[in-house]
Order: structure tokens, then sequence, then C-alpha cells
């Protein structure tokens, strides 16, 4: 129990320190990932003597409700808020998924209406390639990418 206690009042301390601007989301995230992946094991182990959170806390007169609300949601902020790197910004990453998934669903609606004019598909399949272009995670060996003239 004293593990988990103190895990409670480290995810407490991180999540100030974040919230603070003294670490910085590449320090924060892996441990406060670390942190919610010890609690959740914590608690399995302590699955007979601690019923929830919210018990465990009161019994031992704790508040620490930056760390609660972090155990709650699961992963750290820097993922919730999709910030940190830009390199690997989630935010824009699922943006530009979305918007390929809506540019082929388009596309596939205009050819099952029989569709075919060059002036009709060309637009919403140059905004797929475009869309596709931008999503981050595609190798650029990816086959939607490559460009065969056959």
């Amino acid at each position: 129990m004293a593990d988990l206690y103190s895990i409670i009042v480290l995810m407490e301390h991180l999540e100030k320190a974040f919230i603070r601007d003294s670490i910085t989301a590449e320090e924060y995230t892996p441990q406060c990932a670390n942190l919610i992946a010890k609690y959740k094991t914590t608690l399995n182990f302590l699955s007979d003597s601690v019923i929830d959170l919210e018990s465990f806390m009161n019994d031992y007169k704790l508040s620490c409700p930056a760390a609660v609300s972090r155990f709650k949601i699961g992963v750290p902020a820097t993922y919730e808020h999709a910030i940190g790197d830009n390199k690997n910004d989630v935010g824009k990453s699922a943006k530009y998924i979305a918007e390929s998934v809506l540019h082929f669903i388009t596309l596939m609606d205009t050819l099952r209406l029989n569709r075919y004019a060059v002036d009709e598909l060309h637009p919403i399949l140059a905004d797929l390639i475009q869309s596709l272009n931008n999503v981050p995670g595609l190798p650029a060996d990816f086959e939607g990418r490559q460009k065969d003239y056959a």
C-alpha cells in the first residue's frame, strides 16, 4: 500500500511540474506513462484490499486531484491534448487521416453513382492524394503514393 501511496503522490507532483512548465513535454510523457503503468499494476496486486482509488485516498487522508484525474484518463496530458513533439503531433496526424478517409469515401460514393467523368473524379482524387501526402506516418514507398503510368 505504501507503493500505491507513493505513486499517487509522485503523479500529483509530476502533473504540477508539467502545468508549471518545470519540465518539458519530452520529460513528462515517459514519466507519466510509467507512473500510470505502475499504478495499474500496483492496483491489480492490491485488488483484495483496495476497492478503488477514492476509498484508498479517503482512508489515508490523501488529496491529489491532479493524480486522480490523470489515472482516470489513463494517458499523459501530452497524448490527451495532442501536444509535444511536432514530428509526431497526434492532433495533426488525426486531422490528415480523417481528411483522407473523407476524400476516399467521397471518391467511392462518386464511383458508386456511376460517375466516371474525368472532370468529376479528378478534383476528388487530387484532394485524396494531397491529404494522403500530408499524413506524417506513411512511409515514402506507401502504395497509395506511388505513381504508376503503365
